[in-house]
């Protein structure tokens, strides 16, 4: 997703712009995706999250979700929400930490509050890199009873 003018290869990609090398042309901000559901591996966004719009966020999490295979993976890294990295761009304006991704694994008390589509946070994630990047790994939960 977001995949920008140098794609993951062995990958789909995914991004707003028409780029060369882009093979879905779709705005993240708009619902459903034109993919299928449980269509997707594994799904890998480097530096999109801090661009979609926070009120949005849960519906953007929930539209990953849908469109991922059971038990598999979404890969995500984006600038630490506070520092220099996210707001030196004009263009973030959903800054994250460690405790964001809480509110989408039902193991903490945080999901509670907006109960969305329920993932895993991946054993390990999220990691806070020295260079000011934060990675996280969710797994897909089966869905909400």
């Amino acid at each position: 997703i977001g995949a920008g003018e140098i794609p993951q290869k062995g990958f789909v990609s995914l991004d707003k712009r028409r780029l060369p090398n882009v093979d879905i042309v779709h705005d993240l901000e708009k619902f459903p995706y034109p993919l299928k559901d449980n269509s997707c591996l594994t799904i890998v966004g480097s530096h999109i999250i801090e661009h979609i719009k926070p009120w949005l966020m849960i519906d953007v999490m929930n539209e990953l979700w849908r469109i991922l295979k059971p038990d598999c993976q979404l890969a995500l890294s984006m600038p630490y929400g506070t520092n220099a990295l996210f707001v030196q761009d004009p263009t973030h304006c959903n800054p994250c930490n460690e405790r964001t991704w809480q509110y989408f694994d039902p193991d903490y008390p945080l999901y509670q509050i907006y109960k969305p589509e329920p993932w895993k946070i991946e054993s390990g994630f999220p990691v806070y890199q020295i260079t000011g990047i934060l990675e996280v790994i969710m797994r897909k939960r089966n869905g909400k009873k």
